[in-house]
């Protein structure tokens, strides 16, 4: 159905590019972002369960976008969602950084109807792409009533996830996501029927930054066996205004990094310690340069949100100014199981 046709009842789908979108331009050469969103709509091959209207924002490989344009894939977004007429949104996305993009719309979003983050693992033009089969299952879960009120979700491989918690667990199995904290949040047949979990209830959204409000620096860095400070000042001295540290186990540094991250904190740098860990929470529970040191160097522990998500909440709550205490108390509440 063509988008003039659209007169009842529809899904919205925004082409942002990834793998489900990318062909080589020659036979054996690397894959680039090149369908259009019609182009990946087509390509399912079989009748959508809904209505859909395609909306192109843009053509990327995920593993190049910032968080500017996280923020643009947001507003329009809510720009679909103006119309009462729209179901829900699927979102086509690159897999490398969907997990973030997801999370900042879960963080903004603040509609009953579900945004349906799905993509692909093999290219459109491979033997077997599995694009087609995820899109057409995101579809039927964006336009479900079953999905109402249940928040941001990332359909793949007929798994349904929650955004908060969820990661790419590997880099090119097709069921390529998991969420080992927070969990699934149902799951969507090839024949297009969705079953969903009791949601959780939901915590406030937070408001969505205006286009070119600013942009903080936030930087990750890792602490590993043998880490000095001199990558954590690299970033300072380019200007960090906040800083996410993934520690190792519960959340550990070491005692040359413990100094230098409270004389980051004096100065009014944020700095949030996750760790590289898959599954657990981030727990302050060991001295000498460990986690109750980096505590009382005064960084902010992320309970279980990962590197990636750290970043992406810090990243948000620093562009609307929220003051350090505050975001102390943000993590810790979107850090941890409702």
């Amino acid at each position: 159905m063509t988008v003039t046709e659209l007169r009842g009842a529809h899904v919205v789908l925004l082409a942002t590019g990834g793998t489900i979108s990318s062909r080589a331009p020659e036979a054996g050469g690397a894959v680039v972002a090149s369908d259009t969103g019609e182009q990946v709509f087509a390509g399912m091959g079989v009748p959508a369960s809904h209505p859909v209207r395609v909306v192109d924002v843009f053509r990327k490989g995920s593993y190049l976008l910032t968080v500017e344009d996280m923020i643009a894939i947001c507003a329009r977004i809510k720009e679909a969602l103006n119309d009462p007429l729209v179901l829900g949104v699927v979102v086509t996305h690159g897999t490398d950084t969907m997990e973030e993009t997801a999370y900042l719309v879960a963080l903004t979003h603040d509609d009953p109807r579900p945004v349906v983050f799905t993509g692909a693992q093999e290219a459109a033009d491979s033997g077997s792409p599995d694009g087609p089969d995820n899109l057409t299952r995101a579809i039927a879960v964006a336009g479900s009533p079953r999905a109402r009120d249940k928040g941001v979700l990332l359909a793949f491989a007929g798994t349904i996830f929650p955004a908060a918690g969820v990661r790419k667990s590997h880099t090119t199995r097709l069921n390529a996501f998991s969420n080992p904290d927070f969990g699934t949040a149902g799951w969507v047949s090839d024949s297009g029927e969705v079953r969903m979990k009791k949601a959780a209830s939901g915590i406030e959204p937070l408001p969505l930054p205006c286009a070119g409000a600013g942009s903080p620096r936030v930087d990750l860095i890792a602490a590993y066996p043998g880490a000095d400070s001199t990558l954590l000042r690299a970033a300072l001295h380019g200007g960090a205004a906040g800083i996410v540290l993934q520690g190792t186990g519960t959340g550990n540094a070491n005692r040359e990094l413990c100094p230098e991250i409270a004389d980051a904190t004096a100065a009014g740098v944020v700095v949030v310690t996750s760790t590289r860990v898959d599954a657990g929470a981030v727990v302050p529970r060991y001295g000498d340069g460990g986690g109750e040191d980096l505590r009382a160097a005064g960084a902010i522990p992320s309970g279980l949100l990962r590197p990636s998500q750290s970043l992406i909440l810090l990243s948000l709550l620093l562009r609307l100014d929220t003051p350090k205490a505050r975001i102390a108390e943000i993590f810790a509440r979107r850090g941890k199981l409702p």
